[in-house]
This record gives C-alpha cells, structure tokens and sequence, in this order.
C-alpha cells in the first residue's frame, strides 16, 4: 500500500504543477522498502532551445531518507551538480543530521510493478582524473553496450567474469566513469548492472563524471 501512496503523490504533484517526472525502469528491485523519508523531484524542462533541470525539495526534511525522483531524459551533465548541491547540503546540516538516513534514487520494476530504491549515500560525484594504482577503471559511453576497462573493451555482461580473471594480489578499488551526456535513465541502467558485483570488491566506488 505504501508504494500506492508514493506513485499517488508523485502524480498528484505532476496535477498540481503539471509537470511530469518520468522515472527510470528496470526489471529488479534493489531496494523495494524505505521508511521514514522526503521526496526530492528534478523535473525536465524546456526552455526555447534549451534543457533544464528543475529542482523541487521543498518538501525535504534533513533528519529523514532522501528519495530522488529524477526524469530519466535529462543528461548527467544537468543532473549530477544538482545531486551535489544536495549532498552537501545534507552532509553539512550538523543541527539536523542523522547518521542513519539515507539517499536513494527511485525507479520502476515493471516486473514487480512496484517502485524500487538504488543507494547512493556514500557515493561522492568527482571531476578530473583519478590515480590508478591497484585500481580498476570501468568506462561507461552514452548508448553504448561496451565498457571500456583500463586497456580492454568487453561487453557489459562480461564485467564481472573479466575482473575475476584479472590477477591482483590485493582486491583493486573500482573507479567508475560516466559519460556526462549519458541519460539518467542509461546510468541507473548501468548502476543496477554494476550493482551486482562492485560490492564485492570495493564498498563505495569512486564515481566520476568525464
């Protein structure tokens, strides 16, 4: 019942201001239940010419989990500076804080037919080049099927079956790139896919916006 309320608010949201947030979809849940949380819309807009991302988190609450309803159309490159606007915000409202809230973005499981949660609180957004030494750099490109890892180019499906054979006498840290003109809806494509096993080897792999 409690998924029926948070789609009715999301649509009655849309009515009130109409607009619309059209959501990501996948065919498994990560996350299928968060208490006790905020909703956060980055809606998609257009402006002449130009693509906007529009931020609404005037119902947000610091103390509670944060769940981003984000229009899988808009690019990376519009999304992400919102995401560490808000981040920073949370992580540095000392007077507010609690240590065991959490940030999530929201999908649709069309097989569950029900809304689905993806973690990211840990995960810090980053510019530049990282050092690669001991470290695993996976590439990920707008609209395609292969990733580029360190010297290599495989299929997705093969990611985890590639690091395994790898030889390292230390399990290597996982730095992941995005292109930043890769849909929100690509990237939570490739955060589901990569969910499965970077978990494994690293905790939080550093994320990077190219």
């Amino acid at each position: 019942m409690k998924y029926f309320c948070l789609i009715f608010i999301c649509v009655l949201f849309s009515c009130e201001e109409k607009k619309d947030v059209l959501l990501p979809q996948s065919n498994v849940s990560i996350v299928k239940d968060v208490q006790d949380h905020s909703p956060i819309y980055i809606f998609f807009k257009i402006e002449g010419k130009d693509t906007l991302a529009e931020v609404n988190r005037k119902n947000s609450i610091i103390s509670t989990n944060w769940i981003f309803n984000i229009d899988k159309r808009l690019p990376l490159k519009l999304v992400i500076p919102e995401i560490i606007k808000l981040q920073e915000k949370k992580r540095k409202d000392s007077a507010h804080k609690n240590e065991k809230a959490e940030n999530y973005y929201s999908y649709a499981d069309f097989i569950g037919k029900n809304l689905a949660f993806l973690p990211f609180t840990k995960v810090y957004y980053k510019k530049g080049k990282p050092t690669e030494n001991n470290k695993v750099v996976l590439r990920f490109k707008k609209q395609s099927n292969i990733v580029s890892i360190d010297n290599s180019a495989i299929q997705k499906s093969e990611i985890l079956n590639f690091i395994h054979r790898m030889d390292y006498n230390v399990p290597p840290q996982i730095i992941l790139f995005f292109d930043k003109n890769m849909s929100f809806d690509e990237y939570i494509q490739n955060k589901i896919l990569i969910q499965k096993f970077t978990y494994d080897l690293n905790e939080v792999p550093e994320e990077f916006i190219f």
